[in-house]
């Protein structure tokens, strides 16, 4: 099992496939694998990194204080690690803060950056974020928040409700006061007022009942030339929700980049 601790944090990540490196940054409440049919996919034509960012997964939990770009940080660690020099970044919701900081700071390495699900500023409902995780505690609150994040219709399914299962199965690995640190780690940048400095190819995708869909539209707004798709029927987590979909927004994106291989012969 692969980790960097090139930031500090002990991260873990997993690498699939061969090629140009793709780098995947997953959201709360979730970890690396919300990406996992993007892995599958994408991994036959980049070299995936999918990271578990501090806080989840077989990541480190710190509980005392952090930024947005110690986060940030700990990506680079891994590309360090990796002797990743260019790649194309997603990010889900925090991850695509993380993407949007990382996209300003370093447009040397990151070639085009997919934002889903997420936007420049903070969310609306990070206090009670964080007083479901600190107060009324993971195990209640985790569901209810992974319920939140996708189409009613989604987390009704057997599949929506096998998937978002496959989360909570993964809570005593958890600490709440390392999420709410997550939280306002977040919600202590605002990345607005910087956007129309973006140098880097830009994707924004959001789900039709996302709850960031008016901070995406805007983020899209205000980077220059960026792509902003919507995707029906779904939420916040909209690339774990229909695939087949999403994924055919981020091939078109990067085709129009130059940046999506050719099939082989």
């Amino acid at each position: 099992m692969p980790y960097s601790t090139a930031n500090g944090p002990k991260i873990y990540y997993e690498v699939s496939g061969e090629g140009f490196p793709f780098v995947m940054v997953h959201a709360n409440p979730f970890d690396h694998n919300l990406w996992m049919y993007q892995i599958a996919h994408f991994s036959t034509y980049f070299k995936i990194v999918a990271i578990d960012i501090r806080g989840y997964g077989r990541s480190d939990k710190p509980e005392t204080p952090f930024s947005l770009k110690d986060m940030a940080d700990d990506v680079l660690g891994v590309c360090r690690d990796q002797s990743v020099k260019e790649a194309i970044l997603g990010g889900v919701s925090v991850g695509s803060g993380m993407a949007i900081l990382l996209g300003l700071d370093h447009p040397e390495i990151f070639k085009a950056i997919i934002l889903v699900g997420g936007s420049s500023g903070p969310g609306g409902s990070i206090e009670e974020r964080i007083h479901g995780y600190t107060k009324v505690g993971i195990e209640k609150y985790h569901i209810q928040h992974l319920r939140d994040l996708v189409a009613p219709d989604f987390a009704d399914s057997k599949l929506g409700k096998y998937l978002l299962n496959t989360f909570v199965e993964r809570d005593p690995w958890l600490s709440s006061e390392s999420i709410g640190q997550i939280f306002r780690a977040r919600g202590g940048l605002d990345m607005t007022h910087r956007l129309s400095t973006m140098k880097v190819p830009t994707l924004v995708v959001n789900g039709e009942y996302d709850n960031s869909l008016k901070g995406g539209k805007l983020t899209a707004s205000l980077i220059p030339g960026a792509v902003h798709k919507v995707l029906p029927k779904t939420g916040h987590a909209c690339n774990i929700e229909d695939p087949a979909s999403f994924d055919e927004f981020v091939i078109d994106f990067l085709r129009a980049n130059n940046l999506m291989p050719k099939p082989a012969s």
